[in-house]
C-alpha cells in the first residue's frame, strides 16, 4: 500500500512546524518526527485510525498526533493524507483535499 500526501497537508504540515517552532524549535522537530512515524504505519494499520465524527464515512479516518487532527482517505492500495488540522479549530469540510 502507497502512502500520497495531497498538496493541502504537505502545505498543512510545514505551517504546524513553523507555528510550533516559534515556541519550541526541539518541539517542533519532535511533532514532526511522531507524525512522521504515525503516518509511516498506516500502510501495515490502515484501520488504525477513527472514522471522522463529522463526517461518519468509512474511508475518510484520522488519527490524533497531538494537538493535530492527521486526516486520511483510504482505499485497497492508497492511503492518501489529506489534511492536518489542529484539534481545537472548527471542522470545515471544505478543508480536506
Amino acid at each position: 500500500m502507497k502512502i500520497a500526501w495531497s498538496p493541502l497537508a504537505d502545505a498543512q504540515v510545514d505551517e504546524a512546524v513553523a507555528y510550533i517552532a516559534l515556541d519550541n524549535p526541539t518541539a517542533a522537530l519532535e511533532w514532526l518526527r511522531r507524525l512522521l512515524e504515525r503516518v509511516d504505519s498506516l500502510p501495515t494499520f490502515p484501520d488504525s485510525g477513527r472514522v471522522v465524527p463529522e463526517l461518519r464515512r468509512d474511508d475518510i479516518r484520522e488519527i490524533i498526533v497531538s494537538p493535530y487532527r492527521v486526516m486520511y482517505r483510504r482505499s485497497d492500495d492508497l492511503i492518501e493524507i489529506a489534511a492536518i488540522r489542529h484539534g481545537a479549530r472548527q471542522f470545515d469540510e471544505k478543508g480536506i483535499a
